[in-house]
């Protein structure tokens, strides 16, 4: 045997002899659960609700809208009086949505998060920026909010909300 291996063994020794007669001590230490994040929650919330919204937009579905003119839609049950107003720019829109530069996937998801946003919040009307650009989301905007059950009316803005790039959108708010 070496050195190093006899003074491995009085150590050991040395330890064992310190350590003879002690009781292991029992755990009696107690876990608290952590607590649940109030805020995580409302954001996976708010994204299954915007995901949800996504449903009601559709490329497939056409809705007839009035092509003479400017963009403008009402469902049956709203009086035209109601879109003379937005036209005029009565309304004055709480939520503004930018799409310029956005993809039409993005776009869509985008205006489904803000309709969910304004039922949620009681707005009841926004401001949707498409722009001009390819025709694209100019197009495709009007097509899906007309899809969606809780837009009562929607109208080209007036010049100070985006003129011919911007919708103004009405919108009818559920009793909670």
């Amino acid at each position: 045997m070496s050195k190093e291996d006899i003074n491995a063994d009085d150590d050991f020794a040395l330890f064992r002899d310190a350590v003879q007669g002690v009781k292991k001590l029992p755990q009696d230490t107690i876990v608290q659960q952590p607590t649940k994040n109030t805020k995580q929650k409302e954001i996976k919330r708010t994204a299954r609700e915007s995901s949800d919204a996504e449903f009601y937009f559709s490329d497939e579905f056409v809705p007839r809208l009035n092509e003479d003119g400017p963009t403008r839609y009402s469902r049956d049950d709203v009086s035209t009086y109601e879109v003379k107003r937005l036209r005029r720019g009565v309304y004055v829109p709480d939520v503004f949505l930018d799409m310029h530069g956005m993809t039409q996937v993005e776009a869509k998801r985008e205006l489904g998060a803000m309709l969910a946003y304004c039922i949620k919040n009681d707005v009841h009307c926004a401001c949707v920026l498409h722009g001009i650009g390819k025709h694209i989301l100019k197009q495709k905007a009007p097509l899906w909010l007309a899809q969606h059950p809780d837009v009562m009316a929607f109208h080209q803005a007036p010049l100070e909300f985006g003129g011919d790039g911007a919708l103004l959108v009405l919108l009818s708010i559920p009793e909670k």
